[in-house]
């Protein structure tokens, strides 16, 4: 007999909880590819927003998609690894959603630059460079917050990381990427704060936690996790696909 996680099998947890993380990778993506919202610098963000609003929206609206798209893959990564570590499982959710909060509400100083286009609100007080000046600082405003966000993505990574490792039923590798995953974000996140000057520190960073992340997700969607079977003594035996 199959020992479900819930009302599911681990192993359909399993594979939704990689579809989920591999939605979110791509809604991220196209954030970045379409409004510029993620990596980008603020001068770059800023001319999308004024010179290219219908992208910028589309943008928007991935960025706001991904953040859903990763609650709902921290739920489901709770759900597939709470046996192992239950307290440890709801961790890493709770970190998950508290940083998806800050990155949501980082969003709202590009809404305040996205109205000085709005034909509603009088903005003939301010001149031109004064306007700029107010855009440029609103983009500045939003990549703090949204860097801030990065804190708890970092420390989120190391619950996972570590629930992984233990798990059994998941690659030791994948833990251990995670682990160093976690590490990376951090150096990202005191990069941005303490050395802006300096944002080849971060590089690495990138590259970690695109192979960390992605491997997970696709490990969990197209292999799943090994289905625990219930022995006629009743002792659990993992079992393989």
């Amino acid at each position: 007999m199959t020992v479900t996680t819930g009302r599911w099998a681990r192993s359909t947890v399993a594979r939704w909880a990689g579809g989920l993380y591999l939605a979110y990778i791509l809604a991220n993506v196209l954030a970045s590819s379409l409004g510029h919202i993620g990596l980008s610098d603020a001068q770059t963000l800023r001319a999308t927003i004024s010179g290219d609003e219908v992208m910028f929206r589309w943008g928007l609206v991935a960025a706001l998609s991904s953040a859903l798209l990763f609650v709902l893959t921290a739920w489901a990564l709770y759900t597939l690894l709470r046996p192992v570590d239950e307290p440890l499982a709801l961790l890493l959710l709770v970190l998950n959603a508290v940083g998806v909060a800050v990155q949501c509400a980082s969003y709202l100083p590009l809404l305040a630059v996205l109205a000085q286009g709005d034909s509603a609100v009088d903005v003939r007080a301010l001149t031109s460079p004064q306007l700029d000046g107010l855009a440029l600082l609103s983009v500045s405003t939003y990549r703090i917050g949204f860097v801030t966000a990065q804190l708890f993505f970092s420390a989120w990574l190391f619950p996972l990381g570590w629930l992984v490792l233990r798990s059994g039923f998941l690659p030791r590798v994948l833990g251990w990427l995670l682990l160093l995953d976690g590490v990376a974000v951090l150096v990202w996140f005191l990069q941005v704060l303490l050395a802006p000057a300096h944002p080849a520190i971060s590089y690495p960073a990138w590259a970690i936690g695109f192979i960390a992340e992605l491997g997970l997700g696709l490990w969990l969607l197209v292999r799943g996790v090994r289905p625990e079977v219930q022995a006629p003594d009743g002792r659990v035996e993992a079992g393989r696909e």
